[in-house]
């Protein structure tokens, strides 16, 4: 059975850093062309990408993030990081860490929610102005 779970979230003021952890088990990370993303979803809103993270170790990044965010992973422990810095109002949403499988697109791992095979629970953060 394959599981994710999100800690790190909390409440910062604008400027602030948190950083988001997701441990998987069930699987590995390293398994070839699986790759992970973090997602978020604020109220009202559509899931979106925020970073992702292919098995060969490239990264993407929503235009909103890039330059405060980094996206990271320890195959060795299973786990997907994202350091948030310079955190924006904007910023505050659930976020979800998610795996998914890309081999039948290049091993490229999307910003499409919907191409993701699992999901963690999600954690809160909420930025303050």
């Amino acid at each position: 059975q394959v599981q994710l779970v999100e800690s790190g979230g909390g409440s910062v003021q604008a400027g602030g850093s948190l950083r988001l952890s997701c441990a998987a088990s069930g699987y590995s990370y390293s398994r070839n062309c699986m790759g992970m993303g973090w997602f978020r979803q604020a109220p009202g809103k559509e899931r979106e990408g925020v970073a992702t993270i292919d098995s060969d170790g490239t990264t993407r990044y929503a235009d909103s993030v890039k330059g405060r965010f980094t996206i990271s992973q320890d195959n060795a422990k299973n786990a997907l990081y994202l350091q948030m810095n310079s955190l924006k109002p904007d910023d505050t949403a659930m976020y979800y860490c998610a795996a998914g499988f890309f081999r039948h697109r290049l091993c490229i791992a999307t910003m499409t929610f919907r191409d993701y095979n699992y999901w963690g629970q999600g954690t809160q953060v909420t930025v303050s102005s």
